[in-house]
């Protein structure tokens, strides 16, 4: 029974990808549908920060105000440093500087790391 419920779900898929691939303006179809996809995982993640944020409130709060900066500040920081690489590694300059901000976010993350667990 197992088998011929993948066999379904084999076909259902089959099915979708040749309406995309046959039907005139179904290039359009899924690109709009997987950029709904893409809102819908970005809405996911921001539900999932914020959750952790709840939960570790008063951990982020004890770090103390220097110690919380370097980490939203790292957390940043890396985000920028991902989304700006392709344009970055496209010349020698902006390849080492991409590599001393991840140096610099790697170097805040320890920093706040290395306090959080003192005494």
């Amino acid at each position: 029974m197992e088998r011929m419920k993948t066999a379904r779900n084999v076909g259902i898929v089959l099915l979708i990808a040749a309406a995309v691939y046959f039907v005139p303006g179904g290039g359009r179809a899924s690109s709009t549908f997987a950029a709904a996809l893409w809102v819908v995982f970005g809405a996911a993640m921001g539900f999932f920060a914020l959750r952790l944020y709840r939960e570790q409130r008063i951990t982020l709060h004890s770090l103390g105000d220097r110690h919380r900066g370097l980490l939203y500040g790292g957390l940043a920081l890396g985000a920028f440093d991902y989304m700006a690489r392709s344009r970055m590694w496209e010349t020698s300059l902006g390849e080492l500087a991409w590599w001393a901000l991840v140096l610099g976010v790697l170097w805040a993350l320890m920093e706040v790391f290395r306090y959080s667990r003192t005494y």
